[in-house]
Protein backbone atom coordinates (compact mmCIF):
# COMPACT_ATOMS: atom_id res chain seq x y z
CA UNK A 1 0.00 0.00 0.00
CA UNK A 2 1.24 3.44 -0.97
CA UNK A 3 2.57 6.31 1.61
CA UNK A 4 -0.24 8.39 0.79
CA UNK A 5 -3.21 5.92 0.94
CA UNK A 6 -1.40 4.86 4.38
CA UNK A 7 -1.49 8.68 5.67
CA UNK A 8 -5.37 8.45 4.40
CA UNK A 9 -5.97 5.10 6.88
CA UNK A 10 -3.94 7.03 9.58
CA UNK A 11 -6.29 10.49 9.21
CA UNK A 12 -9.47 8.55 9.31
CA UNK A 13 -8.27 6.36 12.38
CA UNK A 14 -6.95 9.35 14.01
CA UNK A 15 -10.68 10.91 13.42
CA UNK A 16 -13.03 7.79 13.74
CA UNK A 17 -14.66 7.63 17.18
CA UNK A 18 -14.41 3.93 18.27
CA UNK A 19 -18.70 2.47 17.85
CA UNK A 20 -19.60 4.89 15.23
CA UNK A 21 -20.78 4.59 11.94
CA UNK A 22 -18.54 6.11 9.13
CA UNK A 23 -20.51 7.25 6.23
CA UNK A 24 -19.02 7.38 2.42
CA UNK A 25 -19.57 10.94 2.13
CA UNK A 26 -17.73 11.54 5.24
CA UNK A 27 -14.76 9.79 4.09
CA UNK A 28 -14.78 11.33 1.06
CA UNK A 29 -14.19 14.77 2.89
CA UNK A 30 -11.53 12.77 4.28
CA UNK A 31 -9.93 12.18 0.29
CA UNK A 32 -10.87 8.86 0.84
CA UNK A 33 -12.33 8.13 -2.83
CA UNK A 34 -15.49 5.88 -3.25
CA UNK A 35 -12.73 3.51 -5.30
CA UNK A 36 -10.41 4.02 -1.96
CA UNK A 37 -13.20 2.78 0.20
CA UNK A 38 -13.66 -0.14 -1.73
CA UNK A 39 -10.07 -1.15 -1.69
CA UNK A 40 -10.34 -0.57 2.43
CA UNK A 41 -13.15 -3.09 2.19
CA UNK A 42 -11.06 -5.40 0.66
CA UNK A 43 -8.26 -5.35 2.47
CA UNK A 44 -10.16 -5.41 5.91
CA UNK A 45 -10.00 -1.71 7.35
CA UNK A 46 -13.51 -1.49 6.60
CA UNK A 47 -16.84 -3.39 6.50
CA UNK A 48 -20.07 -2.27 5.03
CA UNK A 49 -23.83 -2.06 6.84
CA UNK A 50 -25.39 -0.65 3.92
CA UNK A 51 -25.27 1.61 0.94
CA UNK A 52 -22.12 4.12 2.38
CA UNK A 53 -22.36 2.96 5.50
CA UNK A 54 -18.99 1.88 7.26
CA UNK A 55 -17.67 0.15 10.31
CA UNK A 56 -14.37 -0.84 12.05
CA UNK A 57 -14.37 -4.77 11.64
CA UNK A 58 -13.76 -4.76 15.50
CA UNK A 59 -16.37 -2.32 16.83
CA UNK A 60 -18.77 -3.33 19.07
CA UNK A 61 -21.50 -0.81 17.47
CA UNK A 62 -24.88 0.29 19.38
CA UNK A 63 -27.59 2.12 18.49
CA UNK A 64 -26.02 5.04 20.21
CA UNK A 65 -23.55 5.34 17.81
CA UNK A 66 -25.51 5.13 14.87
CA UNK A 67 -27.51 8.07 16.38
CA UNK A 68 -23.84 9.74 16.88
CA UNK A 69 -23.71 9.42 13.30
CA UNK A 70 -26.59 10.31 12.17
CA UNK A 71 -26.04 13.75 14.18
CA UNK A 72 -23.07 14.26 13.14
CA UNK A 73 -22.43 13.03 9.47
CA UNK A 74 -26.00 13.23 8.32
CA UNK A 75 -26.68 16.00 9.69
CA UNK A 76 -29.87 15.00 10.86
CA UNK A 77 -32.33 16.91 13.35
CA UNK A 78 -32.70 13.41 15.23
CA UNK A 79 -32.44 13.02 18.92
CA UNK A 80 -33.09 9.72 21.58
CA UNK A 81 -36.29 11.42 23.94
CA UNK A 82 -39.08 9.93 25.70
CA UNK A 83 -38.15 7.28 28.04
CA UNK A 84 -34.89 6.55 26.41
CA UNK A 85 -33.39 10.07 27.53
CA UNK A 86 -35.00 9.86 30.99
CA UNK A 87 -32.92 5.89 31.52
CA UNK A 88 -30.07 7.44 30.27
CA UNK A 89 -30.40 10.34 32.83
CA UNK A 90 -31.06 7.70 35.66
CA UNK A 91 -34.76 8.54 36.01
CA UNK A 92 -36.43 5.16 34.89
CA UNK A 93 -39.42 3.78 37.41
CA UNK A 94 -38.43 0.32 36.30
CA UNK A 95 -35.00 -1.90 35.39
CA UNK A 96 -36.09 -3.79 32.62
CA UNK A 97 -35.08 -7.86 31.82
CA UNK A 98 -33.79 -7.31 28.07
CA UNK A 99 -33.76 -5.17 25.35
CA UNK A 100 -35.59 -1.84 25.87
CA UNK A 101 -37.71 0.30 23.04
CA UNK A 102 -35.76 3.17 22.05
CA UNK A 103 -37.53 6.49 21.04
CA UNK A 104 -35.64 8.99 18.75
CA UNK A 105 -37.51 11.76 17.97
CA UNK A 106 -37.18 14.22 14.78
CA UNK A 107 -39.36 16.45 13.09
CA UNK A 108 -42.18 15.38 10.80
CA UNK A 109 -41.10 14.30 7.40
CA UNK A 110 -37.25 13.40 8.92
CA UNK A 111 -36.42 9.86 7.20
CA UNK A 112 -33.77 7.56 8.58
CA UNK A 113 -31.12 6.38 6.42
CA UNK A 114 -31.43 2.63 4.54
CA UNK A 115 -28.69 1.51 6.64
CA UNK A 116 -29.93 2.77 10.13
CA UNK A 117 -32.83 1.47 9.57
CA UNK A 118 -32.28 -2.07 8.07
CA UNK A 119 -29.52 -2.33 10.90
CA UNK A 120 -29.62 -5.32 13.62
CA UNK A 121 -29.59 -2.54 16.69
CA UNK A 122 -30.23 -5.53 19.17
CA UNK A 123 -33.62 -3.81 20.83
CA UNK A 124 -36.43 -2.46 18.87
CA UNK A 125 -35.51 1.56 17.51
CA UNK A 126 -38.70 3.59 16.74
CA UNK A 127 -38.83 6.96 15.11
CA UNK A 128 -41.40 9.34 16.52
CA UNK A 129 -42.07 12.24 13.86
CA UNK A 130 -43.55 15.21 15.34
CA UNK A 131 -43.97 18.80 15.93
CA UNK A 132 -44.92 18.81 19.42
CA UNK A 133 -42.15 21.30 20.24
CA UNK A 134 -38.98 22.79 18.58
CA UNK A 135 -36.45 21.05 17.22
CA UNK A 136 -33.44 21.95 19.44
CA UNK A 137 -34.99 23.46 22.86
CA UNK A 138 -34.92 21.49 25.73
CA UNK A 139 -31.81 19.13 24.27
CA UNK A 140 -28.78 18.06 26.45
CA UNK A 141 -25.29 16.06 25.30
CA UNK A 142 -25.16 12.48 26.73
CA UNK A 143 -21.45 11.32 27.22
CA UNK A 144 -21.04 7.89 25.66
CA UNK A 145 -17.16 6.16 26.11
CA UNK A 146 -15.88 7.78 22.56
CA UNK A 147 -18.84 10.59 21.30
CA UNK A 148 -21.47 12.19 22.55
CA UNK A 149 -24.82 12.47 21.24
CA UNK A 150 -27.64 14.51 21.61
CA UNK A 151 -30.59 13.45 23.68
CA UNK A 152 -34.31 15.11 26.06
CA UNK A 153 -33.57 16.93 29.03
CA UNK A 154 -35.26 15.27 31.40
CA UNK A 155 -37.54 18.08 31.16
CA UNK A 156 -38.42 17.73 27.70
CA UNK A 157 -38.16 13.59 27.98
CA UNK A 158 -41.09 13.67 30.10
CA UNK A 159 -43.57 15.49 27.89
CA UNK A 160 -42.11 13.54 25.21
CA UNK A 161 -43.62 10.71 27.39
CA UNK A 162 -46.71 12.01 27.74
CA UNK A 163 -46.79 12.50 24.22
CA UNK A 164 -46.59 8.95 23.72
CA UNK A 165 -48.86 7.93 26.27
CA UNK A 166 -50.81 5.98 26.98
CA UNK A 167 -50.56 3.85 23.66
CA UNK A 168 -46.80 3.82 23.82
CA UNK A 169 -45.97 4.66 27.65
CA UNK A 170 -48.37 4.04 30.18
CA UNK A 171 -49.42 6.80 32.32
CA UNK A 172 -49.32 4.91 35.68
CA UNK A 173 -45.52 4.28 34.86
CA UNK A 174 -45.58 8.49 33.87
CA UNK A 175 -46.83 9.41 37.06
CA UNK A 176 -44.24 7.13 38.96
CA UNK A 177 -41.22 8.61 37.26
CA UNK A 178 -42.63 12.32 37.64
CA UNK A 179 -42.66 11.53 41.45
CA UNK A 180 -38.76 11.14 41.21
CA UNK A 181 -38.13 14.39 39.36
CA UNK A 182 -37.21 16.70 42.31
CA UNK A 183 -35.03 18.60 40.62
CA UNK A 184 -36.86 19.64 36.91
CA UNK A 185 -35.76 23.18 36.07
CA UNK A 186 -38.37 25.78 35.65
CA UNK A 187 -36.03 28.06 33.20
CA UNK A 188 -36.35 24.85 31.13
CA UNK A 189 -39.77 24.07 31.46
CA UNK A 190 -41.47 27.20 31.29
CA UNK A 191 -40.47 27.94 27.43
CA UNK A 192 -40.92 23.99 26.43
CA UNK A 193 -44.68 23.96 28.22
CA UNK A 194 -45.29 27.62 26.55
CA UNK A 195 -43.97 26.30 22.82
CA UNK A 196 -45.46 22.71 23.07
CA UNK A 197 -48.55 22.25 20.83
CA UNK A 198 -50.24 19.28 22.57
CA UNK A 199 -53.04 20.80 25.18
CA UNK A 200 -53.27 16.80 26.14
CA UNK A 201 -49.68 16.74 27.02
CA UNK A 202 -49.57 20.38 29.45
CA UNK A 203 -52.64 19.37 31.32
CA UNK A 204 -51.17 15.54 31.36
CA UNK A 205 -47.79 17.17 33.13
CA UNK A 206 -49.34 19.90 34.94
CA UNK A 207 -51.77 17.33 36.84
CA UNK A 208 -48.86 14.84 37.76
CA UNK A 209 -46.59 17.39 38.67
CA UNK A 210 -49.01 18.99 41.43
CA UNK A 211 -50.09 14.93 42.29
CA UNK A 212 -46.55 14.62 43.04
CA UNK A 213 -46.29 18.01 45.01
CA UNK A 214 -43.03 19.29 43.54
CA UNK A 215 -41.79 22.74 44.80
CA UNK A 216 -40.71 23.39 41.53
CA UNK A 217 -44.30 24.03 40.00
CA UNK A 218 -44.93 26.81 42.18
CA UNK A 219 -41.86 28.20 40.14
CA UNK A 220 -44.12 27.74 36.87
CA UNK A 221 -46.03 30.73 35.71
CA UNK A 222 -49.03 28.90 34.60
CA UNK A 223 -50.74 31.77 33.22
CA UNK A 224 -48.88 31.78 29.96
CA UNK A 225 -49.76 28.57 28.98
CA UNK A 226 -52.42 28.07 26.53
CA UNK A 227 -54.86 25.16 28.18
CA UNK A 228 -57.41 25.07 25.74
CA UNK A 229 -61.03 24.91 26.02
CA UNK A 230 -63.22 21.74 26.73
CA UNK A 231 -62.53 17.95 28.43
CA UNK A 232 -59.85 15.67 26.92
CA UNK A 233 -60.24 11.92 27.79
CA UNK A 234 -56.80 10.42 28.00
CA UNK A 235 -58.33 7.06 28.90
CA UNK A 236 -61.42 5.72 28.13
CA UNK A 237 -63.55 4.46 31.20
CA UNK A 238 -61.32 6.57 33.87
CA UNK A 239 -61.76 9.07 36.14
CA UNK A 240 -62.41 12.76 34.95
CA UNK A 241 -60.60 15.25 36.70
CA UNK A 242 -62.65 18.97 36.59
CA UNK A 243 -59.53 21.04 37.25
CA UNK A 244 -57.47 20.09 34.77
CA UNK A 245 -59.83 18.63 32.16
CA UNK A 246 -58.61 15.11 31.69
CA UNK A 247 -59.97 11.89 31.72
CA UNK A 248 -57.19 9.61 33.48
CA UNK A 249 -56.89 6.58 34.66
CA UNK A 250 -58.22 5.41 38.08
CA UNK A 251 -54.45 4.27 39.72
CA UNK A 252 -53.28 8.16 38.89
CA UNK A 253 -56.19 9.66 41.25
CA UNK A 254 -55.37 6.67 44.17
CA UNK A 255 -51.65 7.41 43.66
Amino acid sequence: MSTVSESKIQRMLDQHKPGTVCLGTWLESLSISNDLQKRYRRSGWLAAIGKGAFVRPDDTLVWQGGLYTLQTQAGLPIHAGAMTALSMQGFAHYVRMGAEQVYLFAPPKTSYPAWFKNHDWGTGVQLVRTSILPDELGLAYHEEKTFSIRISSPERAMLECLYLAPEKVDLVECAQVMEGLTTLRPKILQPLLEQCSSIKVKRLFLYLANLAEHDWVKRLDTSRLELGTGDRTVTKGGVYVAQYGITVPKELVQL
